[in-house]
């Protein structure tokens, strides 16, 4: 397998700085290291981003998430290992990163429990974390970088 260019964000000047910046803005926000993976995880599997899932898996991993967790993202409506709050941050992940999939890309229903859980500032976190993650794996996809070609 070989990527069709090198990854535009390093080709474009400026672009990782400006890329690395706003991740730095999400994490300084306060938003849980544990979470972000979760949410970078299961947007890199809906985007089908082999290269973000591998790496965001390894990156949880050093955060202290269980293999058995990090198996579970994918099905996580099914399993017993999510809290409340972790079920309603990738709720909010899915609908955020499918938003031409239905008329109501991010119902008020699923909004609501994000915000039951969450104050204001950690529900921009968390969108701006799905927006980030949803930059890479376009980036990564369409110019087909591939999967254990980079490490965290």
């Amino acid at each position: 397998m070989q990527a069709r260019i090198p990854n535009p964000a390093f080709v474009v000047p400026g672009a990782m700085d400006a890329l690395v910046a706003l991740s730095d803005s999400v994490r300084a926000s306060g938003l849980h290291a544990n979470l972000s993976e979760l949410i970078n995880l299961r947007a890199s599997q809906i985007n089908g981003c082999g290269v973000c899932m591998e790496g965001h898996c390894a990156l949880a991993r050093r955060e202290g998430e269980t293999n058995e967790r990090l198996d579970a993202v994918a099905y996580w409506r099914h399993a017993p290992y999510f809290t409340d709050a972790e079920r309603a941050a990738l709720a909010l992940t899915e609908c955020v990163t499918r938003l031409s999939d239905g008329d109501d890309p991010v119902p008020d229903a699923v909004w609501a429990e994000a915000a039951k859980h969450y104050d204001e500032k950690t529900l921009a976190a968390i969108v701006m974390e799905v927006a980030v993650i949803n930059v890479w794996n376009r980036l990564n996809v369409s110019t087909g970088q591939v999967m254990g070609e980079w490490k965290p």
